[in-house]
């Protein structure tokens, strides 16, 4: 049997960093033959990429000539670092941020129209509360972004970022079938570092108004009566016909959030996550642990982020930052100030 022999002439430290996860691509090139001769065995070679490292190996023959042994040599060995954390600072990890931005203001906002899941776009004052929203965030670190799947919010997200001192570039995610995910691939370490990989959920949507989305809001207090209208919208679960109650809304939401967003504010990466009215109200029931009762007279405005420091496995609320002129809310925390610090220096 043929004997092969990989020799790893790397540091320990490489190797044990490079192979800790089983991720990654072999790319073989020539060819060793049939498997009882070794005469082309001097002719192949192959790639190992993985996330964060790549290595070369030759397969050479070894001692004379009709010898049935070879070995792996290794011909070069790289490192790639394409990690999206920001360069400048990385916050601990036991210290990260989230914040949270309701839509700016929608055509049917406007209109004053039950819109629930229809997909409908902003308005110019609502493009404008967006690009307000990014300059209140412009030196909070962001590292990944969460939207819902509907336009208004995947907006205000894009916008919010035009605003950001890091200058960093929102890019959508697409990974809802293998060709999406391969025709949407960054080949550039160095782009990577200076883009934000943005997630979209139909999980963050609002709720479903059902029956009502599309109905003038006036003239369906008319028609049903102001109180059985207020219950639709404000109670905590009674749905409006064929629609969701905010409990429904609540259980969709927060689920995803523990299991697609926490996970990523305990290993560290700061998030903003773009959403609206009803979704984010469950998931700020969920962060300030507020009852049913209190959740219902919760009201968020549109394109005015709130900030949460995630801290010990703890949600602490700080408020809206009021813009990059106001240091206030950046003295909470000492990761953030630091990262502001460094903002200033790379401005100058």
């Amino acid at each position: 049997m043929m004997i092969i022999r990989l020799m790893m002439e790397l540091r320990p430290r490489m190797v044990a960093n490079a192979f800790r996860h089983p991720v990654g691509v072999i790319q073989l090139h020539g060819s060793v033959g049939d498997t009882g001769s070794m005469s082309k065995c001097r002719q192949m070679s192959f790639r190992f990429i993985s996330k964060n490292f790549a290595v070369d190996v030759g397969l050479l023959r070894k001692g004379q000539r009709g010898s049935r042994q070879c070995k792996l040599q290794v011909i070069r060995a790289s490192t790639s670092q394409t990690s999206t954390t920001d360069p400048i600072l990385s916050t601990s990890k036991a210290e990260s941020a989230l914040i949270l931005i309701r839509h700016g203001e929608s055509l049917w906002n406007e209109k004053n129209l039950f819109t629930g899941c229809v997909d409908v776009p902003l308005t110019k004052r609502g493009v404008d509360e967006a690009i307000e929203a990014g300059k209140r965030i412009s030196n909070i670190p962001i590292d990944m972004i969460f939207t819902s799947s509907l336009i208004r919010a995947q907006m205000t997200a894009m916008l919010a970022m035009t605003q950001h001192r890091r200058k960093k570039v929102p890019i959508i995610t697409h990974n809802e079938s293998r060709q999406a995910k391969t025709w949407s691939q960054i080949y550039s370490g160095d782009t990577k570092k200076q883009s934000i990989p943005v997630v979209t959920a139909w999980q963050l949507n609002e709720r479903m108004y059902g029956e009502l989305q599309g109905l003038n809001k006036l003239e369906t207090a008319e028609r049903y009566g102001k109180e059985q209208v207020h219950e639709w919208r404000r109670s905590y679960d009674i749905p409006p016909p064929s629609g969701e109650s905010l409990e429904m809304c609540s259980q969709r939401a927060v689920a995803y959030f523990k299991e697609h967003i926490e996970p990523k504010l305990q290993s560290g990466k700061n998030v903003l996550v773009a959403a609206h009215g009803n979704s984010l109200r469950s998931i700020i029931m969920y962060l300030e642990r507020l009852t049913s009762q209190e959740v219902i007279s919760l009201e968020l405005s549109t394109g005015v982020p709130l900030l949460y420091i995630h801290k010990e496995e703890k949600f602490m609320r700080r408020g809206s930052p009021v813009g990059p002129t106001e240091p206030g809310v950046y003295a909470y925390t000492k990761s953030l100030a630091l990262y502001r610090q460094e903002l200033d220096k790379k401005s100058h």
